[in-house]
């Protein structure tokens, strides 16, 4: 059975909402959009670069979907070694209002039952597969203890509000560190097990 690997930027309480750009998305009033590019490194780089290369597709959901899908098919040249694995290889979307054909390649929306879709996805031959973003499929991924492993760069900072990587559900989970190294800005990056795994 492959995995499913979620990476995450990460602020330290927790939040995930719009790292990459300043518009990204405000909902709920987040006014921090584009917080995390300040801390990538040379390390981050390799990093990240690592967790999407060679895996055997994307899990989705519609916000990431729809945001990714405008920007990468037509990403600059320096971003192309990311950008080559996003546009080439599977994207499965979660979405309760997206239908068919999509039109970024190899894009296909999940049908029927989350749980029983990505178990199907899960049980195919092929790579891990990788969710990025999608911070309310996370969370619902999470709760049906469907997450292998959580691929976290936690940047030193507090947002003091914004859409969160994990649920405020009071709901104990445990995991196990399988590896961790430390940016020169000061982020972590931090592999984990989940209990299951």
């Amino acid at each position: 059975m492959r995995k499913l690997i979620v990476c995450e930027f990460m602020s330290l309480d927790g939040v995930g909402q719009a790292p990459g750009g300043k518009d990204e998305d405000p909902s709920g009033g987040f006014a921090h959009g584009g917080w995390h590019m300040r801390y990538m490194d040379e390390l981050a780089d390799q990093w990240v670069t690592k967790s999407i290369v060679g895996v055997g597709g994307f899990l989705l959901g519609r916000r990431t979907y729809e945001i990714f899908a405008a920007y990468w098919p037509t990403a600059p040249e320096e971003a192309q070694d990311f950008a080559r694995s996003l546009n080439t290889l599977p994207k499965y979307v979660a979405s309760r209002t997206l239908t068919g054909p999509l039109a970024w390649q190899h894009s296909t929306v999940l049908q029927g039952d989350l749980a029983e879709a990505v178990h199907g996805l899960k049980q195919a031959e092929g790579g891990d597969l990788v969710v990025i973003g999608s911070l309310a499929l996370v969370q619902s991924l999470a709760d049906l203890e469907l997450i292998d492993e959580y691929r976290l760069m936690i940047d030193p900072l507090v947002l003091g509000g914004g859409k969160r990587v994990f649920r405020d559900d009071g709901r104990l989970r445990a995991f196990r560190l399988v590896d961790s190294q430390v940016t020169s800005t000061g982020a972590l990056l931090a592999t984990y097990a989940t209990a299951a795994a």
